[in-house]
């Protein structure tokens, strides 16, 4: 497996001349909020003074969890592949925002336990990759999720999917049931934040539910106690669909791409990703604060801030999708919008 090198964008004199150009619109200082500081942040992901975000795309990974047979999720295991033929169907949640916001959606079969039977793709319609690495992971409270070599396989999987999208923009989505446990660990393991702080209601588990979920995340971090290093916790604790989205995180930064991150599974992956390419970080954009309690640790460790704050927690890349009109709305502003000078206001008083 390679890792592809990411090296840091960051660049004084466009930043300047980014916050410059910013400050000149018509309008008082800092007025436009925090829409100011995302047009700033696309500005120097893409490297321009006047981005523009082209044929952005979805990306659904799709995988199951050996770890759900112990009853951490509200949901069985079957929904997992049900719920990928919804998307398919285009009946899902990021199906309906994917079509209203024009992102185009691909869904990847990461490791899903019934494997997703290949169909045509009508146009517009989403598509479906095939890159199963097995039939769902192991069971991680008993001994390593995947092997070394499956996750390797998962990672570039994710890098090979993302080298053939167009565009300049990725906005990341998954679905999993027990993949909030699998963020949970990884967040503990690699972010040393308390199980306890980690761990929430995942798909709606009542307070014995989460309260057994803890155990058996105990017991996992316990199996896997020697796991230590990025690839080797992401292995031992990890999904096949977070794998795929570390190395779909990791190939985008290496193209500079806009990373539009959704919730608390996706950020597990870009978590990983950062621990292995820092840099991976200067193109993110956090979508939302998702409602899973270890989601705020997680941001704060990454030191990112959400755009929204909805207490959404569904995942798919349900928060991606709402928030993706706030980029345009960045990039549309700092091109289009008039300065003092060209549009003869008086802007002595801006400050």
């Amino acid at each position: 497996m390679l890792i592809p090198e990411v090296p840091s964008i960051s660049d004084a004199q466009l930043s300047a001349r980014l916050q410059a150009r910013i400050d000149s619109k018509t309008k008082p200082l800092g007025a436009l909020g925090k829409l100011e500081v995302l047009a700033h942040r696309i500005g120097c992901i893409l490297g321009s003074e006047e981005p523009v975000l082209r044929e952005p795309q979805m990306l659904v990974c799709a995988a199951d969890h050996g770890l759900a047979a112990n009853g951490v999720s509200a949901y069985p295991s079957d929904v997992t592949w049900q719920m990928v033929e919804n998307f398919l169907a285009g009946g899902a949640a990021v199906s309906v925002l994917a079509r209203q916001n024009g992102l185009a959606l691909t869904v990847a079969d990461c490791g899903v336990a019934r494997e997703i039977p290949p169909r045509e793709q009508a146009q517009g319609a989403p598509r479906l990759v095939s890159c199963r690495v097995a039939a769902g992971t192991q069971d991680a409270s008993a001994g390593p999720a995947m092997s070394m070599a499956q996750c390797a396989q998962a990672v570039d999987n994710g890098r090979k999917i993302v080298q053939g999208m167009p565009g300049n923009a990725l906005l990341l989505g998954e679905m999993g049931i027990g993949n909030t446990s699998v963020a949970s660990l990884l967040l503990a393991r690699l972010g040393g934040v308390p199980l306890a702080d980690c761990t929430g209601a995942g798909t709606g588990l009542n307070a014995e539910g989460v309260a057994r979920k803890r155990k058996v995340l105990e017991a996992a971090l316990a199996a896997n106690a020697d796991a230590r290093e990025p690839m080797q916790a992401l292995a031992a604790l990890g999904g096949f669909e977070v794998a795929t989205l570390t190395g779909a995180v990791l190939q985008a930064a290496a193209e500079r791409r806009v990373i539009v991150v959704d919730g608390f599974i996706t950020t597990a992956a870009v978590l990983v990703a950062s621990r292995l390419q820092p840099a991976v970080l200067e193109r993110c954009v956090f979508a939302h604060r998702s409602g899973e309690p270890g989601h705020a640790h997680m941001l704060r460790l990454l030191n990112g801030e959400a755009l929204l704050d909805m207490g959404l927690r569904l995942g798919e890349g349900s928060g991606a999708a709402l928030a993706w009109p706030l980029l345009l709305s960045a990039c549309a502003f700092l091109r289009e919008m008039a300065s003092f000078e060209s549009a003869g206001v008086d802007g002595s008083h801006a400050a």
